[in-house]
């Protein structure tokens, strides 16, 4: 009986505590990120219907807010996966477009730009 109440317990405890808020590099990524949308220009489609790129940076700040609130998002690539990929609502994957290029996965477009982003910061 003990041993079945410890093991509830971790298994309650636990998973809270592998999450945290991300650490000050990767708010910073994000930061660049949700900065990066902003500016970009870009069209952004969520649930069939394309927004400028000022109401998507606006959605996805709430949704990381949201997250962050939940102890959701640890890394760059939570905020990616979780805030930027797709509508939480219908589960349909968001797209970017720009200019006169095919929409692409907005997942895709914005791991391209972190990995220019921390490919141009100096080395630690």
């Amino acid at each position: 009986m003990m041993k079945s109440c410890i093991v509830a317990i971790a298994l309650i405890i636990l998973p809270q505590m592998s999450l945290a808020a991300p650490p000050p590099a990767a708010r910073q990524e994000i930061a660049h990120l949700i900065a990066y949308l902003t500016s970009s220009g870009c069209s952004f489609q969520r649930n069939g219907s394309w927004h400028d790129a000022a109401d998507a940076a606006k959605h996805i700040q709430r949704k990381y807010d949201y997250l962050l609130k939940r102890d959701l998002v640890a890394s760059s690539e939570d905020f990616i996966a979780r805030a930027a990929t797709e509508s939480s609502l219908s589960g349909k994957p968001y797209q970017v477009r720009c200019g006169g290029n095919a929409p692409s996965a907005s997942a895709t477009w914005l791991k391209t730009e972190l990995a220019k982003y921390r490919n141009a910061r100096p080395a630690r």
